[in-house]
């Protein structure tokens, strides 16, 4: 490593220890300490490849808070034989840039390597991304970024184009309760204690974040008079009751069903419940998300087309803005779907389709609706009796479109629930006008 390195971990004797956060002093400065990101830096993966072989190219890695983006960038200070700079776009400036590239530019002229690591690059403007563009481009530094935001809407194209995006995922619980245990074996000078189901319980919540996992322990070392933690201390410190909730067990999958039975039944009480329980035991806001956008249409479909729209809304929230602000969202979509008129009809007539597709696989595109791009196809038949129906009065022709064993088959078949029965009345008309053409 080498003298010009920033060292991101230095630490000036005891006091140092006692005033640095539980977060700084346990970053790994190892590969082999490093918890989780396995589908990156496991055995024989690329990244880990590159950083021991020392071969760091420019990179971005994007991930949630709490994965270890900081992290990696310290182990990188480490292992690499380059003189490391921090960077941060919260209080770095087109000044600060200029600056270092400059010294950089002399130090690669005798035979340095540079790495320029930048937390929250996505916080840097168009300007001062584009201030790193030439030297990256030429070589002279290696730029290594860290976002929270996706990097194709909030990185330069020209920037990114020259660096290789890695996606950081959220630490499994596992990972969590590996970090839980070396904090309290080795984080305090003493070592602390905890049941294994309570920093399980702990570790659920902390939902993939070690940061919050950490200073939640800190916390309670240090408002403990005892060397164990207890389960009453560790409510204190979150401001609220640690819930048995385990979310890749049968708990889970029971919430979530009474959750989405709940809406289906319109029982908006027990929906917004069962969304709380969900929530507050530390549930991915996403996931529920997720599973309420499929209901928008499964369970309501055309009775109440808004529903799809305000459920992809409140997806779009949680994906924004997290918990705990992306709680009402949630409840806004699930007491909607709830209260909303109810229909199966979509979910029904893809069953009955998918069914019939299998069945009758190769079964050929009709001649008449196949696209006809070269004169050889159009002489062989393609597109050939093809009405378009814009030409035709009331935008309906009497063009068959099924092929010709599945002629008469009905699949989706309107409920009176809602704007649905309007719909109903809709095909109904577009049957009869079809069949007046005929005669």
């Amino acid at each position: 490593m080498n003298d010009g390195q920033l060292n991101f971990y230095d630490q000036a004797g005891a006091d140092s220890l006692v005033l640095t956060p539980l977060a700084s002093r346990l970053r790994p400065l190892t590969l082999s300490d490093y918890a989780g990101q396995d589908h990156l830096l496991g055995q024989g993966k690329v990244l880990r490849k590159m950083i021991e072989q020392d071969k760091v190219c420019s990179m971005i890695f994007w991930g949630p808070p709490g994965v270890g983006k900081t992290t990696l960038a310290g182990i990188i200070a480490e292992l690499t034989h380059s003189s490391f700079v921090n960077f941060s776009a919260t209080i770095n400036g087109i000044k600060e840039i200029k600056e270092i590239m400059q010294k950089s530019e002399r130090l690669r002229r005798v035979g340095e390597k540079i790495i320029v690591f930048v937390d929250e690059i996505h916080r840097f403007n168009k300007a001062q991304q584009d201030a790193f563009l030439p030297y990256v481009e030429k070589g002279v530094i290696t730029l290594v970024g860290a976002t929270t935001e996706n990097p194709s809407f909030e990185i330069n194209s020209a920037l990114l184009s020259r660096c290789k995006v890695f996606v950081l995922n959220p630490l499994t619980a596992a990972d969590l309760i590996k970090i839980g245990k070396r904090a309290l074996d080795t984080g305090f000078g003493i070592q602390y204690t905890m049941r294994d189901d309570l920093l399980t319980r702990l570790a659920e919540f902390a939902n993939g974040d070690a940061r919050v996992l950490l200073n939640t322990l800190e916390m309670a070392v240090n408002n403990s008079d005892q060397l164990e933690l207890s389960e009453e201390l560790i409510s204190q410190c979150l401001n609220r009751k640690i819930l048995p909730y385990d979310k890749h067990g049968e708990e889970h999958y029971n919430i979530i069903s009474a959750l989405h039975k709940s809406m289906r039944n319109s029982d908006a009480q027990a929906a917004v419940y069962w969304l709380a329980r969900m929530l507050e035991g530390g549930e991915d806001p996403l996931y529920i998300a997720r599973r309420v956008v499929r209901f928008a249409s499964e369970d309501i479909g055309m009775a109440d087309s808004r529903a799809l729209e305000i459920c992809v809304a409140a997806y779009q929230a949680c994906h924004f803005i997290g918990m705990p602000e992306c709680s009402v969202h949630l409840t806004h979509a699930v007491v909607y779907c709830a209260l909303a008129p109810k229909s199966n009809a979509l979910y029904i007539a893809y069953g009955k389709a998918a069914d019939d597709a299998q069945k009758t696989i190769a079964e050929p595109v009709p001649m008449q609706i196949r696209n006809a791009p070269t004169k050889l196809m159009k002489d062989i038949g393609y597109g050939e009796g093809y009405k378009y129906a814009h030409d035709y009065e009331g935008k309906i022709t009497d063009l068959k479109c099924l092929p010709d064993i599945l002629a008469d088959r009905v699949y989706y078949s309107p409920t009176s629930q809602g704007q649905e029965a309007r719909v109903g009345e809709r095909m109904k008309y577009i049957d009869e006008y079809k069949k007046q053409q005929k005669t």
